[in-house]
């Protein structure tokens, strides 16, 4: 090609390069800053898709284990009912033997009667106990969700501790229990406490897997989402070597003209 001053192809190539070079630079600056391999749709629109739909399922999958460890913590509470319904039962019946002691007087069995009442009064509370304004106790059927997508459920079924102890909160005095009663009741919340036991058994594996999930899942989405600082920091040195020589090599390419003036003089 011949010299020539209005049109400078040379300065236009080391142009385009050096404008391409330093949006490179650019981009690899903005993704070691974030952390981020994916700053704008541009950089990758499928994975950007992909990913949103992970942090969503990820989302979601915390959510549902907080629902659960909320369960556990429902079911550990109804437990301590149980065992102070087991511990106060077990009393009744001690009350009861010490009652048929004949050697004691009705004001000693008057006494007994009087404790009697007051565990009785107990046993009514644990009946109402609550646990963040929901009964504990009852014939409602719980639903808990176990997986992040919903499709998974498991009920608990609540214990009517008002039905199991009716002959014991029913009865009027000692004499009016037996010990049949009270052995019965305590069978009952035996049951019971093991029912409770094998569902915060089964809650507490579907928290575990829903962990495991979430671990998965984060794990897929950074490989998608994550920038590799070793591998873009490589990028960064290269796109900056470029940017420089690019600009030196522009520099040449607008002083290349002027040697127009030399065959002019």
């Amino acid at each position: 090609m011949g010299l020539v001053i209005n049109t400078n192809t040379a300065a236009t190539g080391a142009a385009n390069a050096l404008n391409h070079n330093t949006s490179q630079l650019n981009k690899s600056l903005a993704r070691l800053s974030s952390g981020s391999r994916i700053t704008s749709p541009a950089d990758d629109a499928g994975g950007l898709a992909v990913s949103m739909r992970l942090d969503a399922a990820i989302r979601r999958t915390e959510a549902v284990n907080t629902n659960l460890n909320n369960a556990v913590s429902f079911l550990q509470t109804q437990d301590g009912a149980l065992k102070s319904a087991g511990d106060i039962l077990s009393r009744i019946s001690e009350l009861k033997v010490l009652h048929g002691d004949v050697t004691k007087s009705p004001a000693d069995q008057a006494h007994y009667d009087t404790e009697l009442a007051a565990l009785q009064e107990q046993l009514g509370s644990l009946v109402d106990a609550k646990f963040n304004g929901n009964d504990l106790f009852g014939t409602d059927t719980l639903t808990v969700v176990t997986s992040e997508d919903g499709l998974q459920e498991m009920d608990i079924d609540l214990f009517d501790l008002e039905t199991a102890l009716t002959a014991i909160t029913g009865a009027t005095d000692l004499d009016d229990l037996s010990v049949e009663d009270v052995t019965d009741a305590l069978n009952e919340v035996a049951g019971a406490r093991a029912d409770n036991g094998a569902s915060t058994s089964r809650l507490q594996f579907a928290s575990e897997m829903l962990v495991t999930n979430s671990t998965n899942l984060e794990a897929a989405n950074s490989r998608i989402k994550d920038v590799d600082v070793a591998q873009e920091s490589t990028q960064f040195a290269r796109y900056n070597i470029l940017q420089q020589s690019a600009t030196a090599m522009l520099a040449q390419a607008n002083a290349a003209p002027q040697s127009v003036l030399r065959l002019l003089g």
